[in-house]
């Protein structure tokens, strides 16, 4: 299957490591003008820089999902640069550097923090580029949420699990309320992957035994890598794609 997106503007958010930074490179080497933002300013760079280096263009921003004046102004400028918006992609998210504990001990700041940048920025970003793929009457949204989010976290964060959650119900309300429009709105789930230094952290925390039964757990016996998300993405942006919404499809290696 041959998959070209030239002449195609594409935002992807959380690019600056990782998931994003596999999907904005995926992108760029397939010929889509990629805008990619994050809050990490210097690994963002390295994105663009990577993107460059395989033949592919890149924009980049820094800005915070969850600040939707500065959501709305990456918008307009990518619009205006390519004359509107083809493709989206929500991966910020994350945790936020929290770890898990008691219910009891959980501030609604703490809360509040993670459910933002999962969802809310999620719910920013479709609400910016919305307008102008209703008036082209096409676009993509893609939103990468979570195991989690169909089932329990590995890291016992109750606003992580919840979060990712209400992506995937966001997920399914955005595909039937914008598909009159050509209006694809699909999700991606990923299992766990080493991906970036918070899920280093996570792997280290399980030690020789606990990491032995993650991947026991997992059909193919083996973990994926940011690529194989980054292809599931492809394909939801993809024409190839252009009948299905609404959907979930969970890349864990098999549960």
């Amino acid at each position: 299957m041959n998959i070209d997106f030239t002449g195609k503007a594409a935002i992807v958010t959380g690019a600056a490591h990782g998931f994003g930074r596999a999907i904005s490179l995926a992108f760029a080497k397939r010929g889509a003008h990629v805008w990619a933002c994050d809050v990490v300013g210097d690994e963002l760079s390295e994105t663009e820089q990577l993107c460059r280096a395989a033949g592919g263009t890149c924009t980049t921003r820094t800005v915070d999902v969850r600040d939707k004046q500065a959501v709305d102004a990456l918008v307009a400028d990518a619009a205006a640069a390519t004359g509107s918006v083809h493709i989206l992609v929500n991966n910020a998210g994350g945790v936020l550097g929290q770890v898990g504990r008691p219910l009891e001990e959980v501030t609604p700041e703490q809360w509040q923090a993670i459910y933002d940048v999962n969802v809310t920025g999620a719910f920013y970003f479709a609400q910016a580029v919305a307008p102008g793929m209703k008036s082209a009457r096409a676009g993509r949204i893609v939103n990468i949420s979570s195991g989690a989010g169909l089932g329990i976290s590995l890291t016992g964060i109750q606003a992580y699990a919840s979060a990712k959650a209400a992506q995937i119900g966001l997920t399914r309300q955005l595909a039937h309320e914008l598909g009159p429009w050509g209006i694809t709105v699909n999700n991606v789930a990923p299992g766990f992957v080493r991906s970036n230094a918070a899920t280093e952290r996570q792997w280290d925390s399980y030690g020789a035994d606990g990491q032995r039964e993650l991947v026991d757990r997992i059909a193919l016996k083996r973990l994926g890598s940011p690529d194989d998300i980054a292809n599931g993405v492809l394909f939801f942006a993809s024409e190839q794609a252009g009948w299905i919404t609404g959907q979930v499809l969970s890349i864990d290696g098999g549960k």
